[in-house]
């Protein structure tokens, strides 16, 4: 993979072993590759068991036939898309591609030009055949009265092969097949199919992937080996591997294995795992003869989803409650003195990822040095590794999951959460049960929860859409539980200076004693417990917090007072909501912070830096929480 030009990005095909090629030559036959195009990011990977059959049976369904995919691999390349979005490659071409609806909570086909090619002669479904017409045939929308014969049912816009006299083209169907030659611009022509092209007779495997691309996985294994005992080197932190159950966390095992001998594994049980990978965790460790560590969240999500509501892609407060709070517990007692973490991070899982570094920093897990030796690689890179050295893998990426991870993360696809109906009907229900009386305490229908909209708490341009679709009043931002109404804004003081006030209603009360506790961190507190107001001092900012939720900020600039007025609702919102996981604690590098029934804060120590702030899950979420403040 090199270029990345006009949204494409360029691979290889062994026409000869018939398979993907990771470099410009196979290392089987040492034939140089054809060049295979396809949609950015190109995190192309192979299409497993369940994944394969999926396939199948869409073209099955819409051509009666799916003769041109038996005994090959199938690869998948993931493309912009409302939810689950795939390019099909199969024979080195991109032959359709797969798109899960959200309102009709069902895949679609599309059918491309090489595919309307291969199908051609075995097709016994989904076939139009028309006059033959002058002009441009590509984007072209063709009439009834000109269409001769119509095979098979087909319903609208379902994908259809077109004959236009001589010529095949790929097509969509606008009506179905019952009104189609009664209609005008009843079928759109797509693209026409590559005269000559045909379905390879060559069959294909994980063993001619791996073999072909021998020399690519020696060269990339020997890199990632190479990186991390560079950086281990003669230091004296004990080495650890994030090991999740997931396939890019196995092949960071597998270059960690290779390039030393001394190393714990740390699994992240957050109450919300598959019982799938649970088990294959505890099963691959025991079989290898690793250490295995185990942070446990226990009931932890469920316990907090009732004060934060459903986490959401924007709002992922699950990730620090689960995973960051346990797996800091873990470190501190079992590597006091730090460790380095091997992980399976790689740049192209998201756009958040896209730039990381070989060595990163945890900023809410101290003492721990993360490196990502396979950030560069791809999924087909990872999955040709992890056959190559021959290790078991989760079962679940055989039931066509992309990613394995909490079974109802909002991050998760919807056609992702529609297999995990069938694969695990129990789970599957708690979870959707929890959805539709959440949905009534908002005040909205279960159609909120049904077509997932609770994954956002700013819906995206399609969720806005879908809503209008199926006319659902969605709000923009969730304010289910959390409201900060701005009374003044920020304004002029008559005296000089800048004023800002606002009132932060919250869904429960906890003793204002603990707010005033919070606000140390701010600065220096004056509290008057019998009236429930404290007045925090800072140089030359002001603030005065009450206890029924008012905040009034002044200071001598309009910057520094909307800071100072943030920094109070944060604090606010630490006291009344923690959940007293701890990060704050274990991030304040001056200890000035310990955890009872919530945070203590040693005033001496404090020195107002905002670490705390960064790491709490409340705050740091604390605009997604509160929603867009109004006045």
């Amino acid at each position: 993979m090199n270029d990345r030009l006009h949204g494409k990005t360029l691979f290889h095909w062994c026409d000869t072993c018939n398979t993907l090629l990771l470099s410009p030559t196979c290392s089987k036959c040492k034939v140089k590759g054809r060049e295979l195009s396809l949609s950015l990011p190109g995190d192309i990977r192979p299409a497993l068991r369940r994944g394969h059959e999926v396939v199948s049976s869409l073209f099955f369904k819409h051509f009666g036939t799916d003769y041109f995919l038996k005994g090959k691999v199938i690869f998948l390349n993931k493309v912009a898309g409302e939810d689950r979005a795939d390019e099909i490659v199969v024979d080195g071409h991109v032959v359709g591609a797969m798109r899960f609806d959200l309102k009709a909570n069902d895949l679609f086909l599309e059918l491309r030009a090489p595919g309307a090619a291969m199908l051609r002669g075995t097709a016994r479904n989904g076939i139009i055949k028309a006059l033959k017409t002058e002009g441009h045939l590509k984007g072209k929308k063709i009439d009834g009265k000109d269409i001769v014969d119509v095979i098979g049912e087909f319903r609208a816009d379902d994908p259809v092969l077109v004959f236009v006299g001589n010529t095949l083209c790929s097509g969509v169907a606008k009506v179905g097949s019952e009104e189609v030659r009664s209609v005008e611009r009843s079928v759109l022509i797509r693209d026409l199919a590559p005269s000559g092209l045909v379905s390879s007779h060559q069959t294909s495997g994980r063993n001619d992937f791996v073999a072909s691309n021998r020399e690519h996985l020696l060269a990339i294994e020997s890199k990632g080996v190479s990186d991390i005992k560079s950086f281990i080197g003669n230091k004296k932190k004990p080495v650890s591997v994030s090991f999740s159950g997931g396939k890019d966390s196995l092949a960071a095992y597998g270059l960690l294995k290779r390039a030393h001998d001394d190393f714990d594994m740390i699994f992240i049980d957050t109450g919300i795992e598959f019982v799938q990978t649970v088990q294959y965790v505890n099963r691959f460790a025991q079989e290898h003869h690793e250490r295995l560590l185990v942070a446990k969240a226990g009931n932890a999500f469920w316990d907090q989803v009732g004060q934060f509501g459903p986490p959401a892609k924007d709002f992922r407060w699950c990730c620090k409650v689960c995973k960051l709070g346990p797996v800091t517990d873990l470190i501190e007692n079992k590597f006091p003195g730090g460790t380095v973490t091997i992980e399976g991070n790689r740049a192209l899982e998201s756009f958040s990822r896209s730039k990381i570094g070989f060595v990163e920093t945890n900023p809410f897990v101290p003492n721990q040095t993360i490196l990502n030796p396979i950030k560069d690689w791809t999924a087909a890179d990872v999955w040709a590794f992890i056959w190559w050295k021959n290790f078991e893998f989760n079962p679940l990426y055989e039931e066509d999951f992309e990613r394995v991870g909490c079974y109802l993360c909002a991050s998760c696809l919807a056609s992702e959460w529609k297999e995990t109906a069938r694969i695990d009907p129990k789970l599957h229900a708690r979870w959707d049960e929890y959805l539709r009386k959440w949905t009534k305490t908002i005040g909205t229908s279960e159609e909120y929860a049904k077509y997932g909209f609770w994954r956002w708490k700013v819906l995206p341009p399609k969720m806005q859409r879908l809503a209008e679709e199926i006319d659902l009043k969605a709000p923009q931002m969730r304010g289910d539980r959390l409201d900060l109404k701005t009374t003044k804004g920020l304004s002029l003081c008559l005296t000089g200076g800048y004023s800002m006030e606002g009132v932060l209603t919250l869904p429960r009360k906890r003793d204002f004693t603990r707010v005033a506790e919070s606000l140390k961190t701010v600065g220096r507190v004056k509290h008057s417990p019998e009236f429930e107001i404290a007045i925090v001092k800072d140089k030359d900012c002001t603030l005065k917090v009450f206890g029924g939720g008012q905040i009034v900020a002044t200071g001598p600039t309009s910057e520094k007072t909307s800071k100072y007025f943030e920094r109070a609702v944060k604090a606010y919102l630490k006291a009344q909501l923690c959940t007293r996981c701890g990060i704050c604690a274990k991030q304040c590098r001056q200890k000035a912070i310990r955890i009872e029934d919530s945070p203590i804060v040693d005033q001496e120590r404090c020195i107002q830096c905002g670490r705390c702030d960064e790491a709490c899950v409340v705050a740091h979420y604390y605009d997604k929480l509160i929603g867009k403040t109004s006045s």
